[in-house]
Protein backbone atom coordinates (compact mmCIF):
# COMPACT_ATOMS: atom_id res chain seq x y z
CA UNK A 1 0.00 0.00 0.00
CA UNK A 2 2.61 2.33 0.92
CA UNK A 3 4.79 1.87 -2.39
CA UNK A 4 1.21 2.97 -4.46
CA UNK A 5 0.92 5.76 -2.24
CA UNK A 6 4.25 6.60 -3.22
CA UNK A 7 3.69 6.23 -6.46
CA UNK A 8 0.32 8.23 -6.73
CA UNK A 9 2.28 10.99 -5.14
CA UNK A 10 5.03 10.78 -7.85
CA UNK A 11 2.45 11.07 -10.63
CA UNK A 12 0.61 14.41 -8.80
CA UNK A 13 4.35 16.21 -8.12
CA UNK A 14 4.84 15.62 -12.35
CA UNK A 15 1.46 16.14 -12.94
CA UNK A 16 1.39 19.88 -10.81
CA UNK A 17 5.03 20.97 -12.25
CA UNK A 18 3.56 20.28 -15.68
CA UNK A 19 0.92 22.81 -15.31
CA UNK A 20 3.17 24.95 -13.53
CA UNK A 21 5.18 24.91 -16.58
CA UNK A 22 2.00 25.45 -18.59
CA UNK A 23 1.12 28.24 -16.48
CA UNK A 24 4.55 29.74 -17.14
CA UNK A 25 4.64 29.22 -20.70
CA UNK A 26 1.27 31.29 -21.01
CA UNK A 27 2.51 34.14 -19.04
CA UNK A 28 5.63 34.43 -20.72
CA UNK A 29 3.30 34.70 -23.75
CA UNK A 30 1.18 37.54 -22.48
CA UNK A 31 4.07 39.65 -21.57
CA UNK A 32 5.58 39.42 -25.31
CA UNK A 33 2.63 40.17 -26.59
CA UNK A 34 1.87 43.09 -24.38
CA UNK A 35 5.47 44.05 -25.31
CA UNK A 36 4.70 43.68 -28.88
CA UNK A 37 1.39 45.52 -29.07
CA UNK A 38 3.29 48.57 -27.33
CA UNK A 39 5.86 48.24 -30.24
CA UNK A 40 3.12 48.24 -32.45
CA UNK A 41 1.41 51.36 -30.86
CA UNK A 42 4.81 53.37 -30.26
CA UNK A 43 5.70 52.88 -34.32
CA UNK A 44 1.85 54.21 -34.94
CA UNK A 45 2.18 56.76 -32.69
CA UNK A 46 5.66 57.17 -34.74
CA UNK A 47 4.81 56.92 -38.28
CA UNK A 48 1.37 59.07 -37.20
CA UNK A 49 4.06 61.93 -36.16
CA UNK A 50 6.12 61.87 -39.06
CA UNK A 51 3.25 61.96 -41.93
CA UNK A 52 1.98 64.90 -39.68
CA UNK A 53 5.15 66.43 -39.83
CA UNK A 54 5.43 65.82 -44.02
CA UNK A 55 1.90 67.72 -44.47
CA UNK A 56 1.89 71.12 -45.70
CA UNK A 57 -1.55 71.83 -43.61
CA UNK A 58 -3.01 70.95 -39.95
CA UNK A 59 -5.51 69.17 -39.98
CA UNK A 60 -8.70 70.81 -38.55
CA UNK A 61 -9.09 68.33 -35.70
CA UNK A 62 -6.12 70.02 -34.35
CA UNK A 63 -8.51 72.89 -32.97
CA UNK A 64 -9.94 70.50 -30.13
CA UNK A 65 -5.91 70.98 -28.58
CA UNK A 66 -7.20 74.93 -27.85
CA UNK A 67 -10.56 73.87 -26.40
CA UNK A 68 -12.80 74.14 -29.43
CA UNK A 69 -15.58 71.23 -29.36
CA UNK A 70 -15.91 68.29 -31.77
CA UNK A 71 -19.25 69.26 -32.47
CA UNK A 72 -18.07 72.90 -34.18
CA UNK A 73 -15.54 71.42 -35.80
CA UNK A 74 -17.60 69.44 -37.56
CA UNK A 75 -19.97 72.13 -37.88
CA UNK A 76 -17.01 74.25 -40.16
CA UNK A 77 -15.78 70.83 -41.60
CA UNK A 78 -19.11 70.51 -42.87
CA UNK A 79 -19.21 73.85 -44.34
CA UNK A 80 -15.33 73.39 -46.13
CA UNK A 81 -13.03 74.75 -43.78
CA UNK A 82 -11.24 71.45 -44.08
CA UNK A 83 -7.99 72.62 -42.43
CA UNK A 84 -6.82 74.99 -39.52
CA UNK A 85 -4.95 76.81 -42.65
CA UNK A 86 -8.11 77.64 -44.20
CA UNK A 87 -9.81 78.84 -41.02
CA UNK A 88 -6.94 81.54 -40.31
CA UNK A 89 -6.72 82.68 -43.87
CA UNK A 90 -10.62 82.91 -44.69
CA UNK A 91 -12.49 86.01 -43.22
CA UNK A 92 -14.05 85.85 -40.03
CA UNK A 93 -17.28 86.43 -41.72
CA UNK A 94 -17.09 83.23 -43.63
CA UNK A 95 -17.22 81.67 -40.37
CA UNK A 96 -20.53 83.27 -39.49
CA UNK A 97 -22.36 81.72 -42.46
CA UNK A 98 -22.56 78.68 -40.82
CA UNK A 99 -25.22 77.26 -39.19
CA UNK A 100 -24.35 76.78 -35.38
CA UNK A 101 -21.30 79.43 -35.09
CA UNK A 102 -21.99 82.39 -33.44
CA UNK A 103 -19.66 85.45 -33.21
CA UNK A 104 -17.89 84.36 -30.09
CA UNK A 105 -17.50 80.72 -31.55
CA UNK A 106 -16.15 82.66 -34.63
CA UNK A 107 -14.05 84.31 -32.90
CA UNK A 108 -12.78 81.39 -30.49
CA UNK A 109 -12.25 79.61 -33.68
CA UNK A 110 -9.69 81.89 -34.96
CA UNK A 111 -7.79 82.44 -32.25
CA UNK A 112 -7.26 78.98 -32.21
CA UNK A 113 -6.12 78.35 -35.66
CA UNK A 114 -3.39 81.74 -35.27
CA UNK A 115 -1.73 79.71 -32.78
CA UNK A 116 -1.18 77.03 -35.58
CA UNK A 117 -0.51 79.43 -38.32
CA UNK A 118 2.05 82.43 -38.63
CA UNK A 119 0.46 85.34 -39.99
CA UNK A 120 3.12 87.94 -39.15
CA UNK A 121 6.15 88.59 -40.82
CA UNK A 122 8.85 86.23 -41.61
CA UNK A 123 12.25 87.08 -42.92
CA UNK A 124 13.49 86.62 -46.62
CA UNK A 125 15.86 84.64 -45.91
CA UNK A 126 12.96 81.76 -44.35
CA UNK A 127 11.01 82.33 -47.77
CA UNK A 128 14.20 81.51 -49.66
CA UNK A 129 14.80 78.57 -47.78
CA UNK A 130 10.89 77.28 -48.40
CA UNK A 131 11.27 78.32 -51.86
CA UNK A 132 14.36 76.16 -52.88
CA UNK A 133 12.90 73.18 -51.29
CA UNK A 134 10.16 73.84 -53.60
CA UNK A 135 8.73 70.55 -55.77
CA UNK A 136 8.77 71.34 -59.69
CA UNK A 137 6.68 68.97 -61.88
CA UNK A 138 8.34 68.86 -65.45
CA UNK A 139 6.49 68.64 -68.48
CA UNK A 140 8.32 65.79 -70.36
CA UNK A 141 9.83 68.72 -72.58
CA UNK A 142 13.59 69.51 -71.37
CA UNK A 143 13.01 72.62 -73.48
CA UNK A 144 10.33 74.05 -72.07
CA UNK A 145 11.44 72.33 -68.66
CA UNK A 146 14.19 75.22 -68.99
CA UNK A 147 12.37 78.01 -69.94
CA UNK A 148 9.97 76.92 -66.93
CA UNK A 149 12.79 76.93 -64.18
CA UNK A 150 12.54 73.43 -63.94
CA UNK A 151 9.13 72.74 -64.68
CA UNK A 152 5.53 73.58 -63.03
CA UNK A 153 5.86 75.24 -60.01
CA UNK A 154 3.98 73.69 -57.04
CA UNK A 155 2.23 76.70 -54.72
CA UNK A 156 1.06 78.83 -57.22
CA UNK A 157 -1.43 78.79 -59.67
CA UNK A 158 -0.19 78.38 -63.69
CA UNK A 159 -2.11 79.92 -66.37
CA UNK A 160 -2.16 78.14 -69.55
CA UNK A 161 -3.61 80.06 -72.55
CA UNK A 162 -4.32 79.95 -76.31
CA UNK A 163 -6.08 79.41 -79.43
CA UNK A 164 -7.50 75.45 -80.01
CA UNK A 165 -5.21 72.90 -81.26
CA UNK A 166 -2.24 74.56 -79.53
CA UNK A 167 -1.71 72.19 -76.93
CA UNK A 168 -3.35 73.08 -73.99
CA UNK A 169 -5.11 69.97 -72.36
CA UNK A 170 -2.73 67.83 -74.16
CA UNK A 171 0.08 69.87 -71.47
CA UNK A 172 -2.29 68.89 -68.85
CA UNK A 173 -3.15 65.33 -69.61
CA UNK A 174 1.40 64.86 -69.25
CA UNK A 175 1.65 66.49 -66.39
CA UNK A 176 -1.56 64.74 -64.84
CA UNK A 177 0.93 61.20 -65.34
CA UNK A 178 4.41 62.93 -64.30
CA UNK A 179 3.17 64.42 -61.17
CA UNK A 180 3.11 60.55 -59.78
CA UNK A 181 6.34 60.22 -60.67
CA UNK A 182 9.09 60.51 -57.47
CA UNK A 183 10.79 64.02 -57.02
CA UNK A 184 14.12 62.85 -58.21
CA UNK A 185 12.40 61.46 -61.71
CA UNK A 186 10.55 65.26 -62.15
CA UNK A 187 7.51 64.11 -60.21
CA UNK A 188 5.82 65.11 -57.03
CA UNK A 189 4.55 61.81 -55.33
CA UNK A 190 1.29 62.83 -55.55
CA UNK A 191 -2.12 62.17 -56.77
CA UNK A 192 -4.42 64.20 -59.73
CA UNK A 193 -7.75 65.93 -59.33
CA UNK A 194 -8.99 67.07 -62.98
CA UNK A 195 -11.93 69.47 -63.22
CA UNK A 196 -12.92 68.66 -66.88
CA UNK A 197 -15.77 71.63 -68.41
CA UNK A 198 -15.79 70.92 -71.88
CA UNK A 199 -14.86 66.89 -71.60
CA UNK A 200 -11.69 66.77 -73.26
CA UNK A 201 -10.06 64.36 -70.82
CA UNK A 202 -9.03 61.23 -72.30
CA UNK A 203 -8.13 58.31 -69.93
CA UNK A 204 -6.24 56.75 -72.87
CA UNK A 205 -4.12 59.45 -73.19
CA UNK A 206 -3.03 58.73 -69.59
CA UNK A 207 -2.19 55.16 -70.63
CA UNK A 208 -0.22 55.92 -73.59
CA UNK A 209 1.99 58.76 -71.76
CA UNK A 210 2.11 56.14 -68.69
CA UNK A 211 4.13 53.61 -70.75
CA UNK A 212 6.67 56.18 -71.60
CA UNK A 213 7.49 56.38 -68.01
CA UNK A 214 7.05 52.56 -67.48
CA UNK A 215 4.15 53.17 -64.95
CA UNK A 216 1.37 50.65 -64.37
CA UNK A 217 -1.00 51.67 -66.16
CA UNK A 218 -4.18 51.02 -63.97
CA UNK A 219 -2.24 52.39 -61.10
CA UNK A 220 -1.51 56.09 -63.34
CA UNK A 221 -5.57 56.14 -63.66
CA UNK A 222 -6.43 55.49 -59.88
CA UNK A 223 -4.39 58.38 -59.10
CA UNK A 224 -6.08 60.79 -61.09
CA UNK A 225 -9.74 62.05 -59.81
CA UNK A 226 -12.24 63.66 -62.77
CA UNK A 227 -15.56 65.15 -62.09
CA UNK A 228 -17.16 66.82 -65.14
CA UNK A 229 -18.45 70.22 -64.47
CA UNK A 230 -21.14 71.60 -65.82
CA UNK A 231 -22.15 75.37 -64.55
CA UNK A 232 -20.02 77.73 -62.87
CA UNK A 233 -21.76 76.84 -59.49
CA UNK A 234 -21.12 73.42 -60.06
CA UNK A 235 -17.54 74.17 -60.77
CA UNK A 236 -16.86 76.24 -57.39
CA UNK A 237 -18.73 73.49 -55.70
CA UNK A 238 -15.98 70.77 -56.85
CA UNK A 239 -13.21 73.01 -56.30
CA UNK A 240 -14.33 72.91 -52.74
CA UNK A 241 -14.49 69.48 -52.54
CA UNK A 242 -11.14 69.19 -53.39
CA UNK A 243 -10.31 70.59 -50.67
CA UNK A 244 -12.04 67.82 -48.32
CA UNK A 245 -10.42 65.32 -50.59
CA UNK A 246 -6.79 66.90 -50.50
CA UNK A 247 -7.34 66.85 -46.81
CA UNK A 248 -7.40 62.91 -46.79
CA UNK A 249 -5.05 62.21 -49.55
CA UNK A 250 -1.75 63.41 -50.82
CA UNK A 251 -2.20 65.27 -54.06
CA UNK A 252 0.08 67.37 -55.85
CA UNK A 253 -1.47 68.53 -59.09
CA UNK A 254 -5.21 70.52 -59.58
CA UNK A 255 -6.05 70.62 -63.40
CA UNK A 256 -8.66 73.18 -64.49
CA UNK A 257 -9.50 72.76 -67.91
CA UNK A 258 -11.02 75.02 -69.04
CA UNK A 259 -11.33 78.03 -66.20
CA UNK A 260 -13.54 80.44 -67.78
CA UNK A 261 -15.32 78.47 -70.84
CA UNK A 262 -18.70 77.97 -68.46
CA UNK A 263 -18.34 82.42 -66.89
CA UNK A 264 -18.20 83.06 -70.66
CA UNK A 265 -21.33 80.99 -71.55
CA UNK A 266 -23.64 81.96 -68.84
CA UNK A 267 -22.46 85.80 -68.35
CA UNK A 268 -23.24 87.22 -71.58
CA UNK A 269 -22.84 90.90 -72.73
CA UNK A 270 -22.03 93.77 -71.02
CA UNK A 271 -24.74 94.24 -68.34
CA UNK A 272 -23.52 90.77 -66.96
CA UNK A 273 -19.80 91.80 -67.06
CA UNK A 274 -19.05 92.73 -63.51
CA UNK A 275 -21.39 90.20 -61.94
CA UNK A 276 -19.43 87.40 -64.43
CA UNK A 277 -15.82 88.74 -63.57
CA UNK A 278 -16.97 88.79 -59.14
CA UNK A 279 -17.38 85.17 -59.51
CA UNK A 280 -14.56 84.35 -61.68
CA UNK A 281 -12.85 86.19 -58.22
CA UNK A 282 -14.58 84.43 -56.32
CA UNK A 283 -13.51 80.92 -57.81
CA UNK A 284 -9.92 81.61 -58.68
CA UNK A 285 -9.55 83.16 -54.62
CA UNK A 286 -10.76 79.51 -54.13
CA UNK A 287 -8.17 77.95 -56.03
CA UNK A 288 -5.50 80.21 -54.52
CA UNK A 289 -6.16 79.24 -51.27
CA UNK A 290 -5.75 75.45 -51.63
CA UNK A 291 -2.38 76.41 -52.90
CA UNK A 292 -1.68 77.76 -49.75
CA UNK A 293 -3.08 75.62 -47.85
CA UNK A 294 -1.81 71.85 -49.28
CA UNK A 295 0.91 73.36 -51.52
CA UNK A 296 -0.28 72.45 -54.84
CA UNK A 297 0.36 72.89 -58.22
CA UNK A 298 -2.58 74.24 -59.72
CA UNK A 299 -3.02 74.25 -63.66
CA UNK A 300 -5.65 76.02 -65.69
CA UNK A 301 -6.53 76.54 -68.82
CA UNK A 302 -7.85 79.55 -70.80
CA UNK A 303 -9.35 80.61 -74.20
CA UNK A 304 -8.80 83.55 -76.33
CA UNK A 305 -10.71 85.82 -78.11
CA UNK A 306 -9.79 88.23 -80.92
CA UNK A 307 -9.07 92.13 -79.91
CA UNK A 308 -12.01 93.91 -82.26
CA UNK A 309 -8.84 96.75 -83.35
CA UNK A 310 -6.90 93.98 -83.73
CA UNK A 311 -4.04 94.77 -81.39
CA UNK A 312 -2.08 98.09 -80.40
CA UNK A 313 0.18 97.72 -83.37
CA UNK A 314 0.52 96.54 -86.24
CA UNK A 315 2.49 93.18 -85.33
CA UNK A 316 0.88 92.68 -82.11
CA UNK A 317 -1.01 90.09 -81.55
CA UNK A 318 -4.91 90.41 -81.66
CA UNK A 319 -5.66 87.25 -79.21
CA UNK A 320 -6.22 88.34 -75.45
CA UNK A 321 -7.15 85.68 -73.01
CA UNK A 322 -10.36 85.50 -71.57
CA UNK A 323 -10.90 86.77 -68.17
CA UNK A 324 -8.90 89.92 -68.04
CA UNK A 325 -7.21 91.45 -65.41
CA UNK A 326 -9.14 89.17 -62.28
CA UNK A 327 -7.38 86.21 -64.46
CA UNK A 328 -4.25 88.06 -64.63
CA UNK A 329 -3.52 89.45 -61.39
CA UNK A 330 -4.56 85.94 -59.96
CA UNK A 331 -2.26 83.92 -62.00
CA UNK A 332 1.27 83.57 -60.79
CA UNK A 333 2.47 82.46 -64.14
CA UNK A 334 0.86 82.65 -67.82
CA UNK A 335 1.91 80.57 -70.38
CA UNK A 336 0.84 81.89 -74.06
CA UNK A 337 0.52 79.04 -76.51
CA UNK A 338 0.92 78.85 -79.78
CA UNK A 339 1.06 76.86 -83.44
CA UNK A 340 4.65 77.02 -84.90
CA UNK A 341 6.15 75.30 -87.89
CA UNK A 342 5.57 72.04 -89.08
CA UNK A 343 3.72 70.06 -86.40
CA UNK A 344 5.70 72.23 -83.43
CA UNK A 345 3.95 74.15 -80.70
CA UNK A 346 5.60 77.18 -79.10
CA UNK A 347 4.91 78.37 -75.25
CA UNK A 348 5.65 81.40 -74.38
CA UNK A 349 6.07 82.92 -70.56
CA UNK A 350 4.13 85.52 -70.85
CA UNK A 351 4.07 86.47 -66.95
CA UNK A 352 6.09 85.57 -64.04
CA UNK A 353 7.70 87.18 -60.51
CA UNK A 354 10.34 84.93 -60.98
CA UNK A 355 10.84 84.07 -65.02
CA UNK A 356 12.29 86.42 -67.81
CA UNK A 357 10.22 86.22 -70.93
CA UNK A 358 11.29 83.25 -73.13
CA UNK A 359 9.80 80.77 -75.53
CA UNK A 360 9.87 77.19 -75.85
CA UNK A 361 9.33 75.09 -78.94
CA UNK A 362 7.81 71.59 -78.43
CA UNK A 363 5.49 68.62 -80.05
CA UNK A 364 2.49 66.44 -78.76
CA UNK A 365 3.44 62.90 -79.59
CA UNK A 366 1.25 59.97 -79.18
CA UNK A 367 3.50 59.82 -75.72
CA UNK A 368 2.46 62.96 -74.52
CA UNK A 369 4.88 66.47 -74.83
CA UNK A 370 8.11 66.14 -76.30
CA UNK A 371 10.76 68.08 -77.60
CA UNK A 372 10.35 69.27 -81.16
CA UNK A 373 13.08 67.37 -83.26
CA UNK A 374 12.95 69.11 -86.55
CA UNK A 375 12.64 66.28 -89.65
CA UNK A 376 15.06 68.97 -91.61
Amino acid sequence: MSGVAQKSRSKSGSGGGAMQMERDRQALQDVTQQQQNEETTENEAAQAEQHEEMLSYTPIQKLEQHGIAASDIKKIRQAGFNTVESVAMYPRKELLLVNGISEKKAEMIFNAATKFVPLGYTTASEIHVKRSQMVQIRTGSAALDRVLGGGIETGSITEVYGEFRTGKTQLCHSLAVICQLPVDMGGAEGKCLWIDTEGTFRPERLLAIASRFNMTGEDVLENVAVARSYNSEHMYQLAMTAGAMMSESRYALVIVDCATAQFRTEYTGRGELAARQMALAKFLRLLHNLCNEFGVAIVITNQVVASVDGGAGMYADPKKPVGGNIIAHMSTTRLYMKKGKAESRVCKVQQSPSLPEAEATFSITQQGIEDFKDKD
